[in-house]
């Protein structure tokens, strides 16, 4: 299926999926996200964001194609709130949006070490039919392996048998956080976000050649006038975890704030002008009695602290 070294998979039982349906679907959507839905299709999948009339960030999921339906793989504790929001644009299209989740189970599928997913590289969203349903490399990043979206009885059976052993979301969460992927609510903040400050066109969620869609024009805007002063980045942490939301210092001054975390990695939403202070200074930031240290991922554009590996 994919060419990964020492094959797992995580079943992510806190995602949830929505199917779109009927002959308005590709339009619908096409008008609402930051991606192209035309680039969807039964061997490609896509990241993308919902945002608000202001561009900030709402909602951030994965689309696919399963038997000639949208499949959206989406956090499952805001699954009701998405379709909502949805639900609110349909007006007279002929669109069906329901909950697929007690039907389809969604899995991450990971290598057992940095090169495992080499081959994958330039891939991503490649994908294909597979157990009735979708895998795809991460559309995001292929560093991180790969993703499936099964019909939830057998999904397990279907993997194991395709040999891929079992893993945990932890040990997915561990390799995200040290990519330095955003998990959506966790990392970005809801009605506040910028894609560009969460890595989204790096991260192959946003299309600049799509045309209009909600929160279009301010994303765009950042992007050509260079407004972005802040970034989410993963950080390596020595001592006790901070919570989300504590705010990061440098030097007495405010650098940023913690995301999400575990162990001694996490993300945390900093000022460019402080990261690139703490690496020439050699100082690391503090929050709550830990320090930290910044590094770039492998898929970030900008300048960075550090060209170090991933964490964890």
């Amino acid at each position: 299926m994919f060419a990964l070294g020492q094959k797992s998979f995580a079943l992510l039982e806190e995602r949830g999926v929505l199917a779109v349906g009927g002959a308005d679907a590709r339009q619908f959507l096409q008008g609402l996200v930051s991606n192209d839905i035309d680039k969807v299709g039964p061997e490609r999948a896509i990241y993308a964001a919902l945002l608000n009339a202001q561009g900030k960030f709402l909602h951030d999921f994965f689309i696919a194609e399963v038997e000639g339906t949208l499949v959206i793989d989406c956090e499952g504790a805001r699954l009701g709130d998405l379709k909502r929001r949805l639900d609110f644009f349909k007006l007279r299209a002929e669109v069906t949006i329901e909950d697929a989740s007690d039907r389809y189970a969604v899995a991450a599928l990971l290598g057992d070490g940095p090169d495992d997913s080499e081959s994958l590289r330039g891939q991503e969203g490649q994908g294909g039919s597979f157990a009735g349903g979708i895998c795809f490399v991460d559309p995001r990043f292929a560093g991180i392996g790969a993703r499936a979206i099964l019909p939830k009885d057998g999904a397990a059976d279907a993997l194991q048998a395709a040999g891929f052993t079992p893993a945990t979301a932890e040990d997915y969460d561990q390799a995200r956080l040290g990519y330095g992927l955003p998990d959506g609510s966790q990392d970005l903040r809801v009605e506040k976000s910028l894609l560009l400050e969460s890595g989204f066109e790096e991260l192959n969620g946003v299309d600049w050649d799509k045309g209009c869609y909600v929160g279009q024009e301010l994303t765009a805007r950042t992007r050509y006038r260079g407004l972005v002063r802040k970034r989410l980045m993963p950080v390596t942490i020595e001592g006790p975890l901070p919570p989300s939301g504590t705010p990061i210092m440098l030097g007495g001054k405010e650098a940023g704030e913690m995301r999400s975390g575990r162990g001694q990695a996490g993300i945390a939403l900093l000022r460019l002008e402080m990261v690139e202070r703490a690496e020439k200074q050699d100082e690391a930031f503090t929050a709550e009695g830990a320090r930290l240290k910044a590094h770039k991922p492998a898929w970030m554009e900008i300048e960075s602290p550090t060209e170090a590996d991933p964490p964890g």
